[in-house]
């Protein structure tokens, strides 16, 4: 699993918390262009809480595409407009998928050891 923004040091009881609280797990997209060559990633795994700006919180991969996404032709600007709307949208949701993976047997043992 890719690494988790701001749920650093959280128990798994406070996560479970802040997520009836209304937070949630998202991954931002972003955008680089060299000339033929567009390439599209995501980013880490980011945890908002409830009250934060998750727009705020992918404002970097949102500048970034603007500055170096439009580039490649043909695919540089539509990849760019793609991960500009996830962004502007407050990335892509994946709490489900994260909570899943986070009930598994094992996962914070694991996670404390840093091979997680």
């Amino acid at each position: 699993m890719a690494k988790i923004v701001g749920a650093d040091g959280m128990t798994a009881t406070e996560l479970s918390m802040e997520l009836q609280r209304g937070g949630r797990f998202v991954v931002y997209q972003y955008c680089i262009s060299i000339l033929i060559m567009t390439f599209r990633r995501g980013s880490d795994i980011y945890f908002i809480r409830e009250g934060e700006s998750a727009i705020g919180r992918g404002m970097g991969y949102t500048l970034l595409s603007l500055v170096a996404g439009w580039w490649g032709i043909p695919w540089g600007p539509i990849f760019t407009v793609g991960a500009l709307a996830n962004n502007l949208r407050g990335g892509k949701d994946v709490t489900q998928q994260v909570v899943a993976s986070l009930s598994q047997p094992g996962f914070f043992a694991s996670s404390s050891n840093g091979q997680g």
